[in-house]
């Protein structure tokens, strides 16, 4: 894989070079309330401006349905960049029209634009072979050189991350070069003891990640929404918490694996309750209770892991050398279940060894909860694609840059 240092030092003054960003922030309205992705990709935009380039920098936002749809316009995105950069950063208002025609051919060398959501566009996402290459023919017209750096999305076959770069001369951004050599500190030389800590809301989204660490963590700890179907492969009562009953089967035939390879799997042993969901908008009181993990009663649900398994966890931790942790411990967004979260998260900053926040909601808990950043080895952008390179799939947006 070629590296944006070797395109530099090849000059890429004057030349359209076309990076394939993340700028997938959530939003309210039109407010970016998370803009670690934008941040992320700011260095190698910088590098590529600072050399000469004209910049076109492109992405996804939500899942709009192959049409434009204001409510996911990459407009607020784009004056977040050039916040960041200081310097003015274009807005095209299509993806590959008069707009963006328009815009890319206006660029100055050092300049910077961003086109509108790329899955404006039905081409982009499509499973058409020929639909997904002729939207990538047309992006392709846009630029001489591809950057990869939208480590996000490199786990899709979409036209931006998997068809455009055959078509382009195609090198890796700062973001990507990063996410892979961590995610490899992760698989190839791993330093022990290595423990990884999931939670999130459903173990299906986990269990092809499971499957692999049971080969290679020496611990496993459980939490959030997947934790109860976990407890009620053990037999334990779980009230109306979150449950996936279909996925009790395989959840124990891992608990079994767990035992007979020696990986110690850490469950909950006790959990915060309450007769219904809370108000996220709100943050009205919750009032919740504690009880023990085999004593859920038969109309509550879990919310978040309890005192004593923050202990346990922050225990479990203590001394390792490796530590992989994705999906929140509970409902963090409401201040009465982030305490579970937030003790996990200080156990990474508190840990000797090498720790990774695995993206997605996690990433999103440190940044609200109030951590700094700098005191985690690493905070991914691409909860998915961090799980799925775990998993030992082959990622379509990274073959493509390899290619």
């Amino acid at each position: 894989m070629k590296t944006i240092d070797e395109l530099l030092s090849e000059g890429v003054a004057g030349k359209r070079v076309f990076v394939r960003a993340d700028l997938n922030v959530p939003l309210d309205g039109t407010t970016i309330t998370d803009d670690g992705r934008i941040r992320a990709v700011v260095p190698t935009v910088k590098a590529l401006a600072d050399a000469g380039a004209r910049v076109i920098v492109a992405s996804h936002l939500g899942r709009p349905k192959g049409a434009p749809d204001p409510a996911f316009s990459l407009a607020p995105a784009a004056a977040r960049l050039g916040e960041l950069l200081g310097a003015d950063v274009a807005f095209a208002e299509d993806t590959v029209g008069s707009s963006a025609e328009a815009v890319v051919s206006g660029l100055a060398d050092g300049g910077v634009a961003v086109i509108e959501n790329l899955r404006f566009n039905a081409g982009e996402t499509s499973k058409d072979d020929a639909e997904r290459a002729a939207f990538a023919d047309k992006l392709a017209g846009l630029a001489d050189v591809y950057v990869g750096d939208g480590f996000g999305a490199v786990h899709r076959k979409h036209a931006s991350v998997f068809d455009l770069p055959k078509r382009l001369p195609h090198y890796a951004g700062y973001l990507i070069a990063t996410e892979v050599g961590v995610l490899k500190k992760l698989t190839d030389d791993v330093k022990r003891p290595y423990v990884v800590a999931l939670g999130g809301a459903k173990v299906s989204d986990k269990l092809a990640v499971i499957d692999q660490l049971l080969g290679k963590a020496d611990r496993l700890l459980i939490g959030g929404g997947m934790a109860y179907t976990f407890l009620k492969a053990k037999g334990y009562e779980v009230g109306i918490s979150l449950l996936q009953e279909d996925q009790i089967p395989a959840v124990k035939e891992y608990i079994e694996r767990a035992e007979k390879n020696g990986v110690e799997l850490v469950l909950p042993v006790d959990v915060l309750v309450a007769s219904e969901f809370p108000d996220l908008k709100t943050k009205a009181p919750a009032n919740p209770t504690t009880v023990a993990a085999d004593a859920i009663p038969a109309d509550q649900e879990g919310l978040d892991i309890g005192p004593e398994t923050r202990k346990l966890y922050a225990s479990k931790l203590a001394d390792a050398a490796t530590v992989f942790w994705n999906g929140p411990m509970g409902v963090f967004e409401h201040p009465d279940y982030a305490e579970g979260t937030k003790a996990v998260a200080q156990a990474l900053v508190d840990a000797p060894g090498f720790t990774v926040v695995g993206g997605g909601d996690s990433a999103a808990a440190v940044r609200t909860l109030g951590f700094d950043e700098n005191a985690f080895g690493h905070i991914s952008t691409g909860g998915g694609a961090s799980l799925e390179y775990l998993e030992g799939k082959t990622l379509p947006g990274l073959a493509a840059l390899e290619d």
